[in-house]
């Protein structure tokens, strides 16, 4: 009985842990008003060189628009490889992109940064229109865009 107490508390004290290796992200990304038809946006993760490492969202009805989001597809070779990110519709002007995220803790305050990337159809691709660092010192400070994007935000 005892040893087998003793495995179950042993059990215990490493499943602990892994529970609270990642972090819930709230990511609120709002458009400009730019009339027109809706924008695409890749939101993802990258290393402290700027290479891909993971997908948070996208928003492009069809991956034929993906090569529009053109620093993150080429970053990701998504047109090679299933997306690691959850995928919807495109956002229309002026209105809030909201998603929740799990990122791990690990990947917070070492180097890594969320960017955006936007398009709209019959209009310019902004590649990279906003990269924000992954460090709680920048969560909840607003971001302005440089194209359809008025502000990004991220809360933890």
């Amino acid at each position: 009985m005892k040893k087998a107490l003793t495995t179950l508390c042993l059990f215990a004290g490493l499943a602990l842990p892994a529970t609270a290796e990642a972090r819930t992200l709230t990511l609120n990304t709002t458009l400009n008003n730019y009339g027109g038809n809706g924008a695409y946006l890749a939101i993802y993760l990258t290393d402290a060189q700027g290479k891909v490492h993971s997908t948070l969202r996208v928003a492009a009805p069809k991956a034929k628009y993906y090569s529009h989001l053109r620093e993150w597809s080429r970053g990701s070779a998504a047109a090679r490889r299933p997306i690691d990110g959850v995928t919807g519709a495109s956002v229309g002007s002026g209105q809030t992109l909201k998603v929740s995220v799990d990122v791990a803790d690990a990947l917070i305050d070492a180097g890594y940064q969320i960017r955006v990337d936007s398009s709209v159809e019959n209009g310019r691709d902004n590649p990279s229109e906003i990269v924000v660092p992954l460090a709680r010192a920048a969560a909840a400070t607003p971001v302005a865009g440089k194209g359809y994007v008025k502000s990004f935000r991220f809360d933890m």
